[in-house]
């Protein structure tokens, strides 16, 4: 059975969104929205990213990065890793690899610490 719940929305916490609004732009290639002072939105086929700096929004508390990984699919993940080593990531694999349930994919941390993946689309395992 197909849950009726979608999922619309993911954040990630930043203490910097100038500089996060230039890393993600440059990882996804799009421009994405700012939305508010401290958001800053990247539309991922469906699921908005959206970039969040507590400070610049007002609000009294500090960022800290997500505890696990968000994985994006991507149709060149060649591509996507260049991307990434150019960008900016504080931590990234030494190359893409095959994981044991089939994926091609490597994992990143953003400049905030945030766990980041990327896996080549023809290669994603949904648990079926």
């Amino acid at each position: 059975m197909r849950s009726s719940a979608k999922l619309y929305r993911v954040i990630i916490p930043v203490s910097d969104i100038e500089r996060a609004t230039a890393f993600y732009q440059a990882l996804l290639q799009i421009p994405g929205e700012r939305v508010s002072p401290g958001r800053h939105y990247f539309d991922c086929g469906g699921t908005i990213l959206a970039c969040f700096d507590p400070k610049a929004d007002g609000d009294g508390f500090e960022a800290r990065p997500n505890p696990d990984h968000i994985y994006f699919s991507v149709p060149d993940l060649e591509a996507a890793y260049e991307r990434a080593k150019r960008a900016g990531c504080s931590v990234i694999d030494d190359g893409i690899r095959t994981m044991p349930w089939g994926e091609r994919m490597f994992y990143a941390k953003d400049p905030f610490g945030n766990p980041i993946a990327f896996v080549d689309e023809k290669t994603v395992f949904t648990g079926k």
